[in-house]
């Protein structure tokens, strides 16, 4: 499963938590209430097994216009250990029609009680464990009609979603689709929905001839039907859990590709095929990366990735099919401005299928075997086709947004046996925690223990469920080394290090000492290797230590005083640091220390000294010609032009990066910069930009344009209308609203309207933006109304109560504005407000509910 919306609004919802007016205190106090939740203390053991599941066949058909699925199921179980004669089966708001065993070919009826959630069958006999059973299921799965509730990373848990059934909405394509995680497939079949189930599968989908279908395993049959439907039989001849169960059914282009003889499919609209190369192209290449590092090739039939509308989360890695948002399917000129975003998304779920599907997490609490395995593949698969500092850019956000939600959160163990609700697995310590956990494990053992130690993770548990403690045991068994110390830390226990960091030079001695101190609130006192760099005479001599007390300190020879002590030479601890040193030393970090978090801390210092140190304004001089272009970018935003030796020094450049950098996001970052010195002398450099191939850099421009002229900007925004996509929306109605023509009002709510999916959250926050600046009261109450139905459709309570939250700021800001008008401006102001601030509080109420 795929949390990036989370973690892109993560950034938004605590700064406009912290903008209105949450303090640290409110947060302390509701962490506290929290940690006093009588529900946190239930211990959240994996499910007890007592009857397996074998195999599942499912025969199905769809019914539009009630949206049910019609389905017959064939259940092949048998009891675990114990025998039984008894066997309960979740089955979520169905109807049942029949339950019977099947013997010798006939169904023989089965005495069961049905409560709408589970189904608890009396078996004709004591079953043995040597001994199977086939149960069989005549029922209709009614999802629209379930009253069931998602997280922040799954926003709905029906199972089965029926996409514009009725062909009403012109705008969007007729599809069905599935979402099984966390136990959502028993919405649409009947099954032991655990995690640590497994079993084989068959699925045959009865559609109309004009759909195309997806499911788990190899399409082993399609036989058309009389009546113009075609019924497809998809095959899993490889067990797997019930939440990795899929189906899709539309109208799409299947773009093949192939690996290794085993075929590779991307099913994109019709509009998109011509692109479906470029948003999945290295799919196979990554399927090689993998296999090679892991020592384990893919071991499953097939590999097709499809894309939904109003997808309830980012995407899932059914097995052999995964599922994405329909916020993967990019334009060449969208993927310019993507920043390999799309292509993390499609790592991590196919990683996944190593880790999740084949080895796949025994319970909820040890989600991080699943989740942190498929957040650092992220990182491996930028390491090693754009580079260690693509890498390490991503890690830094992902640490970042981590450290963001413990600030006001709180944190917790990464392996969780105490939780509210299982949904509550799926936040930044799963992801991005676990994630940077893994980094350092790497590093703690090396690359080629590391590998070797998945290795014989997976092929010790492959097919089987699994556990942290089970991943520890594969390290020791590789490595001859003990690593309770480092789970117990990392995975059994909550919280990071924070060091302080000093220095001393003994020059008559020629020893400098390096004092590490942990200075964390907590107790705690954790164990960290690391490593220390000594940069001396132009060479460099690494040191490897091992922090294990609250204070502890190393001393070095030197011949010469070292130009740079590099603590963390590897930059892989996860922790806040406080490192005194001059900057001098930071000057020749960036021009020698190799990677990317090194070169950027240098230019965070350099920007802190750029209006007193010409040292600072040469190291970011020079940075605004990194050889990496996130650097370059960052760079750009540090500047301060209206220091005019900064401007002296970089303005040259920055004009020189808006013109011709390769990448799209430097040049509208430059571009960007330039728009804030408001010089009429850059008019033709941001109108230029406006024919950018790039949205971004085209959104740049026109924003630049329009502080100096907004005619002209208005008459350019209306050419570009008609291609239109990402930031360039956002700059588009930001010209709008400036101009106040209420013709052109249409365009931004129109443009809300057309997104679907999980962007249509982050296209809210934008058209809330816009709201706020105009002034029609219809245009103000219509795209309320817009928002409010998207509140209502993805019921996400964090990010709803950001939106009610910021809807009562907008109220309050034109509450003010009428205070200081009067007449029918006063009076629309005025019913602005009071339908802004109504619409919050039924925002926030339903929230409660």
């Amino acid at each position: 499963m795929n949390q990036h919306l989370k973690q892109s609004l993560i950034g938004m919802l605590i700064g406009g938590m912290a903008g209105l007016g949450f303090s640290n205190s409110l947060m302390a106090q509701s962490e506290k209430a929290a940690q006093d939740d009588p529900v946190l203390k239930i211990y959240r053991a994996a499910a007890t097994k007592v009857n397996d599941l074998v195999h599942t066949k499912l025969d199905v058909r769809f019914d539009y216009a009630k949206r049910y699925l019609y389905g017959k199921a064939w259940i092949t179980l048998k009891p675990h250990f114990y025998a039984a004669d008894s066997l309960t089966l979740d089955a979520k708001g169905m109807d049942i029609k029949e339950v019977a065993l099947v013997k010798a070919g006939k169904n023989n009826p089965l005495k069961y009680s049905y409560d709408g959630m589970q189904l608890h069958i009396a078996l004709d006999k004591q079953y043995k464990p040597t001994e199977s059973y086939i149960i069989h299921i005549n029922y209709t799965a009614k999802p629209d009609e379930l009253k069931v509730k998602g997280s922040a990373a799954i926003s709905d848990a029906k199972g089965l979603y029926f996409i514009n059934p009725d062909g009403k909405d012109p705008n969007k394509p007729i599809q069905i689709w599935t979402q099984g995680e966390t136990e959502s497939s028993s919405a649409w079949f009947p099954t032991i929905d655990k995690t640590n189930q497994k079993c084989t599968e068959e699925i045959s989908m009865t559609v109309e001839n004009k759909y195309v279908t997806l499911s788990n395993g190899k399409l082993v049959s399609q036989k058309r039907n009389a009546d113009g439907t075609r019924t497809d039989t998809w095959k899993m001849d490889l067990p797997h859990s019930p939440y990795l169960f899929m189906m899709a059914v539309g109208d799409y282009a299947i773009v093949k590709d192939s690996w290794r003889g085993k075929e590779v499919n991307y099913y994109v609209e019709k509009p998109f095929e011509k692109y479906a190369k470029n948003i999945f192209g290295n799919t196979p290449e990554m399927l090689t990366f993998y296999s090679k590092i892991l020592g384990y090739d893919y071991p499953w039939v097939k590999y097709s990735q499809i894309t939904g509308r109003d997808y309830v989360s980012g995407a899932m890695e059914n097995t052999t099919a995964t599922l994405h948002g329909e916020f993967m399917q990019k334009t060449d000129r969208e993927l310019l401005d993507n920043n390999n975003y799309n292509e993390c998304v499609i790592a991590h779920e196919l990683f996944h299928h190593w880790f999740g599907d084949l080895a796949t997490a025994e319970s909820w609490s040890n989600l991080t075997v699943n989740e942190s395995f498929a957040d650092y593949s992220e990182y491996l698969w930028l390491e090693h086709q754009y580079g260690k500092d693509a890498a390490d850019e991503h890690s830094l956000e992902a640490a970042q947004s981590y450290m963001s939600m413990v600030q006001y959160s709180g944190d917790k163990d990464l392996v969780r046996f105490h939780y509210r609700d299982r949904e509550d697995m799926f936040d930044q310590i799963t992801y991005q925690k676990g994630g940077r956990i893994l980094n350092m494990l790497r590093y703690a053992v090396g690359d080629s223990a590391f590998f070797k130690s998945l290795n014989l993770y997976l092929k010790t548990n492959a097919f089987k469920a699994t556990e942290a403690h089970q991943l520890r045991l594969a390290f020791e068994e590789v490595t001859g080394r003990d690593m309770n110390w480092f789970f117990n830390e990392w995975y059994f226990g909550k919280g990071f290090p924070q060091l302080d960091i000093s220095y001393k030079y003994n020059d008559a001695a020629k020893t400098v000492t390096v004092i590490l101190q942990q200075i964390q609130k907590e107790a705690k006192v954790w164990q960290i290797p690391m490593a220390v760099d000594i940069y001396e005479n132009g060479k460099v001599t690494r040191h490897n230590i091992f922090m294990e007390n609250r204070v502890d300190s190393f001393t070095y020879a030197y011949s010469t005083k070292p130009d740079l002590v590099n603590v963390d030479a590897d930059k892989v601890i996860l922790s806040k640091v406080d490192d005194h040193r001059s900057f001098s030393t930071y000057l020749y970090q960036y021009a020698h220390a190799p990677n990317y978090l090194d070169r950027r801390q240098a230019i965070d210092e350099a920007g802190d000294a750029q209006a007193s140190n010409p040292d600072a304004v040469k190291l970011l001089q020079a940075a605004l010609k990194d050889k990496y272009h996130g650097l370059r970018s960052y760079t750009i935003g540090k500047l301060n032009l209206s220091n005019s030796a900064v401007k002296a020094a970089t303005l040259s450049i920055v004009v020189e990066l808006a013109k011709n950098d390769p990448s799209a996001l430097v040049r509208a970052a430059a571009l960007q910069q330039l728009a804030e010195l408001k010089s009429t002398e850059y008019a033709p450099l941001f109108e230029a930009a406006t024919k950018d191939k790039s949205y971004g850099v085209e959104a740049a421009g026109l924003e630049g344009l329009s502080a100096l002229d907004l005619d002209k900007a208005y008459t350019i925004a209306k050419q570009l209308e008609s291609d239109t996509k990402g930031k360039l929306v956002g700059a588009i109605a930001s010209v709008y609203a400036r101009k106040g023509n209420a013709a052109d009002i249409g365009f931004v709510a129109i443009k809300f309207d057309e997104t679907s999916g999980q962007d249509k959250l982050n296209a809210a926050f934008d058209y809330l933006g816009f709201l706020s600046k105009i002034s029609n009261t219809d245009a103000v109450i219509k795209g309320v109304d817009q928002v409010k139905a998207m509140t209502a459709q993805f019921n996400n309570p964090q990010v709803n109560t950001y939106i009610s939250n910021w809807m009562q700021e907008i109220s309050k800001n034109k509450a003010q504005e009428a205070t200081a008008v009067s007449g029918a401006n006063k009076d629309e102001l005025t019913k602005q407000a009071d339908y802004l601030r109504k619409t919050a509080e039924t925002i926030r109420t339903a929230i409660k509910e």
